[in-house]
């Protein structure tokens, strides 16, 4: 492990259970980032730059070993670690390195909405921790990574992806609809651990079949509409990719590639558990290639069945489906499509404008507080409030986010397959409710 760099210990890294030292660098973490929204720039310690440099400088070249290595080439990659270098001691800040959103082609205008469109309703915190965490603890490689991430969301128009309907996107993406109908991907119920489980059926899959936009787009759809049905505290979801039936026909690296980079650059911790099941002899050979395409991190959590009563644990047998020996729950999936009148509420512009008010209202709340926080105990304060006294205002607000995003959701962002089921999965306060049918 680099300088600079921390493991998380087990029970803590999120943002209820934090220690001294993690709390330390959350600041540091949203300090760099209000100095960056503010002005499209920051100056940043070289110390925890170098491990950085380090890295962006192997992604650049023609074989860069992982797409992990690969998304932390951006302010510092090629020459411009060392112009960020020089750029800092011109401004007389010797020993730090210069950071500027125009080195990812990132601007101020464009930074803080498509921050806070990627927190919805979670806990800010939470966002930003998942790319601390990925980053060992290293607030500067954080903050590289999650700012690559937010370019990828705004090139690939992942707001519209996520707020479209699943009718529209189907226009722009050919057999878009064909793929959710078919029950390629899909998601239902939760593992032992309460992350929601997403089941792939790898043998439903031909790469020819449709064109390689249209099932990263898809990719991205489930994606954003699963992120919206986590429970916090849990983070994280399970992957089952079901190779019942799998052959070579079913391959395709190129999106096995892109889930392999969404997930570990741009959806970081966002993984608690992947299950192969079923893979039959001639699957090891494509393993082989796969295997030394991820992240150790992520290839921590791959674990093998071979037989359904092998899901069993992972998955109780009351929320396994029953195509599965063992498993109880009847489910049959089935695509839900979208009824008239079912986005109606995004046509009441009153409405919308008022609830997206009061949402962004309480987005400066939680950055007011932030930085009040983060100069708590210094001689930057304003305050005489004790940290803990910010923390229990800033949590509260926290709260009130999650419940005005919810009450702003519809009016937003089209309604899709987990509103139309009866009963819904999605509940209009952010829960969620599964059904097994036992």
């Amino acid at each position: 492990m680099k300088a600079g760099e921390h493991a998380t210990p087990p029970g803590t890294g999120h943002y209820w259970n934090l220690n001294g030292e993690q709390k330390k660098v959350l600041k540091e973490m949203w300090s760099f980032i209000f100095e960056v929204a503010d002005s499209g720039e920051c100056y940043v310690p070289q110390d925890l730059m170098n491990d950085v440099l380090k890295d962006a400088q192997s992604a650049t070249g023609s074989q860069a070993p992982t797409v992990q290595a690969a998304a932390k080439a951006g302010f510092f990659s090629g020459n411009k670690a060392e112009q960020a270098k020089r750029d800092a001691e011109a401004a007389g800040k010797a020993g730090m390195a210069k950071v500027s959103l125009a080195d990812l082609g990132l601007s101020v205008e464009k930074l803080r909405p498509i921050l806070w469109d990627n927190v919805m309703g979670d806990h800010p915190d939470s966002l930003v921790l998942r790319f601390v965490r990925a980053r060992k603890w290293n607030a500067v490689n954080a903050l590289n990574m999650m700012f690559k991430a937010f370019k990828w969301r705004l090139d690939e128009d992942v707001p519209s992806i996520k707020y479209s309907t699943d009718i529209e996107l189907d226009e722009k993406n050919p057999k878009l609809l064909k793929n959710l109908e078919m029950g390629k991907f899909f998601v239902h119920g939760t593992d032992k651990e309460n992350r929601i489980v997403a089941y792939l059926n790898v043998r439903l899959h031909k790469a020819g079949d449709q064109p390689p936009k249209t099932l990263e787009r898809l990719a991205v759809y489930v994606m954003e509409a699963g992120r919206v049905l986590l429970q916090p505290p849990v983070e994280t979801v399970c992957l089952v990719f079901d190779l019942t039936g799998f052959s070579l026909a079913n391959m395709d690296l190129h999106m096995v590639k892109y889930l392999i980079q969404i997930f570990e650059a741009y959806y970081p911790e966002s993984l608690g558990r992947i299950i192969i099941h079923g893979a039959p002899f001639i699957f090891w050979g494509v393993w082989k290639v796969i295997q030394p395409l991820l992240d150790p991190v992520v290839a921590a959590k791959v674990v093998f069945t071979r037989s359904d009563a092998e899901l069993t644990q992972h998955i109780d047998a009351n929320k396994l489906i029953d195509r599965y020996k063992g498993g109880l729950d009847k489910y049959k999936y089935e695509y839900i499509h979208a009824t008239p009148g079912e986005n109606k509420c995004m046509e009441d512009t009153e409405t919308k404008e008022r609830l997206v008010g009061e949402w962004k209202a309480l987005m400066w709340r939680f950055e007011e507080l932030t930085r009040e926080w983060i100069n708590v105990g210094t001689d930057k304060a304003t305050t005489p409030r004790t940290e803990a006294e910010i923390e229990e205002e800033r949590n509260q607000v926290c709260k009130e986010i999650r419940v005005a995003f919810f009450k702003m959701d519809p009016y937003v962002r089209a309604r899709n397959f987990f509103h139309r089921s009866t009963p819904p999965v999605a509940l209009p306060d952010g829960s969620v409710h599964w059904v097994y049918n036992n």
